[in-house]
This record gives structure tokens, sequence and C-alpha cells, in this order.
């Protein structure tokens, strides 16, 4: 556990509820002070890594905002990020789309392709 330096690479991740998508955010340490690292997007933690389990073993406290966290980024956190991304288009897209008949045969033809029907 080390505190952060101008330039560390952090993200957040955000749910409204366990049915909800993993929303993240990422940000880089642009300065810091005595006490606090001061995100790009404006974000203040403070600089002290604290053990926080909710997504990885060390977190660091947002300023006045108890129980969330922003941790360093990793491959894992990158690919999680694309992954829920995804997830949310493909989610709104449906959500939007107004299927034709033929764009139902469509996707009856595909699933039935790939024996999920």
């Amino acid at each position: 556990m080390r505190e952060l330096k101008v330039g560390d690479k952090l993200y957040n991740v955000k749910q409204n509820g366990f049915a909800d998508f993993a929303r993240y955010s990422f940000s880089e340490v642009v300065s810091l002070t005595k006490t606090l690292a001061i995100l790009k997007n404006g974000v203040r933690l403070y600089n002290q890594p604290k053990v926080s389990y909710i997504i990885e073993e060390v977190g660091y406290s947002v300023s006045r905002q108890k129980g969330v966290h922003w941790h360093l980024v990793s491959l894992e956190a990158i690919r999680n990020a694309q992954i829920e991304d995804e997830k949310i288009k493909a989610y709104q897209w449906f959500k939007t789309k107004d299927f034709s008949l033929e764009d139902k045969v469509l996707v009856y033809r595909k699933f039935a392709a790939l024996n999920k029907v």
C-alpha cells in the first residue's frame, strides 16, 4: 500500500442497486496537497491507502464522501469496464429498437444456428 503520485491512474465503480449495470469512471492524479490527491475530473481523494474489499484490496477514500473509494487501474478493471459498456450498449439498443417481423426472423435464425432456441 502506497500513497498516490502525480500521473497515477484510478477508477471508481458506481451501481444503483444489484440489478443495475456497473458504471466505471476513470481519471488521473494531476496534483497533490499535503493530505489530498486531486484527480483530473476534480475528485479529491485522501492520499492515504485503506483496506477496501469492495472491488480491490486497497482503495483511496473520496474527501467528504464516506464509503466511496477509488482504486488503482489494472488490466482486469479495464476489461471489466469494457464488458459492462458492451452490456449497457446492447441493453440500450434493444430498449430503443422497434423490431420488424424481418428483424425478428433474423434474430430467431441466428439463435437457432447457435442452438439457443
